[in-house]
């Protein structure tokens, strides 16, 4: 691979890093206070669903965060774009469905 497309790669893993990390601040990755005077029992199991609901949320971008963090550490390193597994150099298109990949096609369908 060479290093124009490499920088492409790190250009849009910092956009997606940027636009998870926005997401990270919003209402909807904040935990659902739960006020048991004020709520029947229905809207507190409603309440507590949606908090799991945003908590999952939260777990996923962490997930993906530490994937994109992974995948500029490849970059520095000089290892990017080979799969664990073989170590053979995985496919541009591939890369460009999701840069954060680790694994070629064969290696996933084994």
């Amino acid at each position: 691979m060479n290093d124009i497309k490499i920088e492409q790669f790190k250009q849009k893993l910092f956009i997606l890093k940027d636009k998870l990390q926005e997401l990270k601040d919003t209402e909807a990755s904040k935990p659902i206070e739960l006020d048991q005077a004020k709520v029947g029992r229905l809207s507190r199991m409603d309440a507590m669903q949606h908090q799991q609901i945003a908590q999952e949320f939260v777990r996923r971008q962490q997930r993906k965060l530490s994937m994109i963090d992974g995948a500029l550490h490849r970059i520095e390193s000089g290892n990017y774009g080979e799969c664990f597994v073989c170590g053979e150099e995985m496919t541009i298109r591939r890369l460009e469905v999701d840069p954060t990949n680790t694994r070629c096609i064969k290696c996933v369908d084994k």
